[in-house]
């Protein structure tokens, strides 16, 4: 598919993941700057005005930064917004991203309104929307949203248990416009990877938090460095939706890991940015991908890693096409 303008000239496919307590002007800055979508949801300013606040630094410094150097690649913002009923902060969000002109709203657990999407097509803004089901990629679309991140098996966060050959297979057989893929992703043969099964871009979280940039605490970093897959955790007490956890995280709170309660979706509530006290500041969510990660560099050499990675696999996809081991006679 063509891809929207505003995602035509990135460094790499990737966008990245907004992430509570961690996304904040510094990481969505240095991301931007390396050539990405850079995003942070609207609640991690922890009062609406300071959003407004953010939003202009954000706008000055990365006008400021492509003055300096119109050779380089500036990836466009993205602000997630949660539109479950629980945020009363929505509305009040929506206008200061329209007032901003954000390039790029993702809209979180909830269908977004075509309020929400008129007001951000008002002056060519784009809506993303993330799913884990087609029931919830059908109610979105019908909805009218520009895209869809499809939030597969091993995303950190409010993750999905689909495999993500299923889903972006399955969706593809509805929509052609454009996709983005969540689960797992953390090397530059990951991005190439999703691609290859069908979407557009792919969508990166885990692996920002272990930079430098991150707003994330040294505990949290080194956390992401010291695990693997099999330390991730699925449940839903913390929130009331299924997500991903650190292990470590959930045994520093005083919990058995291996034996969580069950949670209640009616628990879910945005009117403080969170929906239990401890949830995202003490139980840190974490993706699958975190046995690919070994350091906490900065941001660009996070991105210039991706890049390297991805031509590499680029090119080994490539000699392989030709291989009898591959593709046969």
């Amino acid at each position: 598919m063509t891809l929207p303008t505003v995602l035509r000239d990135l460094s790499l496919p990737v966008v990245a993941a907004p992430m509570f307590t961690v996304s904040y002007p510094e990481l969505v800055l240095a991301q931007c700057k390396a050539g990405i979508v850079g995003s942070m949801p609207a609640l991690n300013a922890r009062q609406p005005e300071l959003l407004d606040e953010w939003l202009s630094g954000i706008e000055t410094e990365l006008s400021r930064y492509r003055d300096a150097r119109p050779d380089v690649r500036v990836g466009p913002l993205a602000i997630n917004l949660i539109v479950h009923a629980s945020n009363v902060r929505l509305e009040q969000d929506l206008q200061t991203c329209v007032r901003h002109k954000v390039p790029i709203l993702i809209t979180s657990l909830r269908a977004p309104a075509p309020e929400v999407i008129r007001a951000v097509h008002s002056y060519g803004g784009i809506v993303l929307h993330d799913v884990i089901s087609l029931r919830h990629a059908h109610k979105a679309l019908e909805a009218g949203v520009d895209g869809l991140i499809l939030v597969a098996a091993g995303a950190g966060g409010h993750g999905g248990t689909l495999s993500p050959f299923a889903l972006v297979g399955e969706v593809r057989r509805f929509f052609s416009g454009l996709l983005v893929l969540s689960g797992a992703i953390a090397s530059g043969s990951s991005i190439l990877a999703a691609q290859a099964m069908g979407a557009d871009l792919a969508y990166i979280g885990t692996r920002f938090i272990a930079s430098r940039e991150a707003h994330a605490a040294p505990e949290y970093k080194q956390a992401i460095v010291d695990s693997a897959a099999v330390d991730i955790i699925y449940s839903n007490l913390f929130s009331g939706v299924h997500g991903n956890y650190l292990r470590a995280s959930i045994a520093r709170a005083g919990l058995d890991p291996d034996h969580l309660p069950q949670g209640e979706k009616s628990t879910m509530n945005f009117q403080s940015g969170g929906s239990k006290p401890k949830t995202w500041k003490d139980i840190w969510g974490a993706g699958q991908g975190v046995g690919l990660i070994d350091d906490i560099p900065t941001t660009e050499e996070i991105v210039e890693r991706l890049k390297n990675d991805y031509a590499q696999a680029c090119a080994q996809l490539t000699q392989n096409m030709y291989s009898t081991e591959v593709c046969g006679d």
